[in-house]
């Protein structure tokens, strides 16, 4: 049995790099940039209106009122110069028309007879949006390895960066073991139960951006696991199972993956719950194999396979951890391991354990924001008393 932290590091350490491919920019969300990206010019590309208003000269405010010379709006080349005692309506976003150096609010303007505008204020800001002042051409707007989120997407839109190069993505292939399980839609027999948590990992796996593909349900004999992981090997590039990794008579899967080439870097993690979880890899090829139990599969996931993935994406992702008070007490019989227990962050920034039946019971997640974790050899936690917890 390892640590949390040596487990870490095994599943984050040496590992390949994705190819690189472009994508349309629609299709860019949840992918990894593989290069820096930079402006091919200036923003804003010129000086411009930052209100509604009318531009004019500031050495013209004290002069009883201005000649309006045109409306300009945005999208539009201003067609006169400001000079003296004369000034030009203008739309926000607006080019500045050359001669002027700021712009009054239409709130501080008033129309007059004439075409001419008088203005209730001699003082006011420059209301100009400055060009360049936010980005200069040949700036890096983005580096590689940013995850495009939404936000992203509008500053690649913004810099012309319309097909960009990203990393491919992961191929992932989720199954599940054993001959008690059978699928959502069909009812159990006696012994049996549903096919939980295959739908629960693929839905993590999928809410990463993977490629994700479903193996199925591979039975308790040596044969079809053999066939399953085999096949769900060739076609992708990361195969998640659940189950048939402990010490039971019908457990086969360490010893199969061996059979197959993939070394075993772990087998057992000091870890509450999910002690039995097996990592294992050949050349570009990686087997996680997780815990039966869905409170287990789940942590686990979030805890090693989810870091493990990002990174495979091209991504150094690391969780939000928050370090809150209790907002009551805890305790716990075993101290052997370090515990991650399914916690509610309260709305008043407290952290309120979720009291489970252990690591079958599948309903303690449904309300849990995060995991709170608990050190090795620590039996209780006052409330008040401080606890990192990881965001989920």
């Amino acid at each position: 049995m390892i640590s949390f932290e040596q487990a870490y590091a095994l599943v984050t350490d040496k590992l390949p790099l994705p190819e690189v491919e472009q994508v349309p920019l629609a299709e860019s969300r949840g992918r990894v940039l593989a290069t820096d990206i930079q402006s091919d010019m200036c923003m804003p590309p010129f000086n411009k209106a930052a209100v509604d208003g009318f531009a004019c000269r500031r050495e013209d405010l004290g002069d009883e009122s201005l000649q309006l010379l045109e409306v300009i709006a945005a999208g539009k080349v201003p067609v006169h110069r400001i000079g003296k005692g004369q000034c030009a309506k203008i739309m926000t976003g607006a080019m500045m028309p050359e001669g002027a150096d700021c712009i009054v609010m239409v709130e501080q303007s008033e129309m007059l007879a004439g075409e001419r505008v008088r203005f209730a204020d001699k003082r006011t800001k420059d209301n100009i949006a400055r060009m360049g002042e936010d980005i200069r051409r040949g700036d890096i707007v983005l580096k590689q390895g940013c995850l495009i989120k939404p936000q992203h997407m509008a500053v690649l839109a913004s810099v012309g960066a319309h097909h960009p190069h990203v990393y491919k993505q992961v191929k992932v292939c989720v199954m599940s073991t054993g001959d008690e399980l059978v699928e959502p839609h069909l009812v159990p027999g006696k012994g049996q139960i549903r096919n939980s948590n295959a739908t629960q990992l693929l839905a993590q796996a999928d809410a990463m951006g993977l490629v994700v593909n479903y193996g199925g349900i591979i039975a308790d004999n040596e044969p079809d696991c053999r066939r399953m992981i085999t096949d769900g090997l060739r076609n992708n590039d990361v195969l998640i199972l659940s189950g048939g990794i402990s010490m039971g008579d019908f457990d086969y899967i360490p010893a199969i993956l061996d059979e197959l080439g993939l070394k075993i870097q772990f087998r057992s993690i000091a870890v509450q719950p999910g002690k039995p979880t097996v990592f294992s890899r050949s050349g570009n090829k990686f087997v996680f194999a997780l815990p039966g139990n869905p409170v287990s599969s789940f942590n686990i996931f979030e805890l090693l396979a989810k870091p493990f993935m990002y990174r495979l994406m091209g991504l150094r992702w690391e969780a939000p951890v928050l370090r809150l008070p209790m907002a009551e007490s805890y305790e716990r019989k075993s101290v052997s391991r370090l515990g991650f227990v399914p916690s509610i962050i309260t709305v008043d920034g407290k952290v309120k354990p979720i009291h489970y039946h252990g690591s079958a019971h599948i309903n303690a997640l449904t309300d849990a924001n995060a995991l709170m974790q608990v050190p090795l050899g620590k039996a209780v936690i006052n409330i008040g008393d401080l606890v990192d917890v990881r965001l989920i």
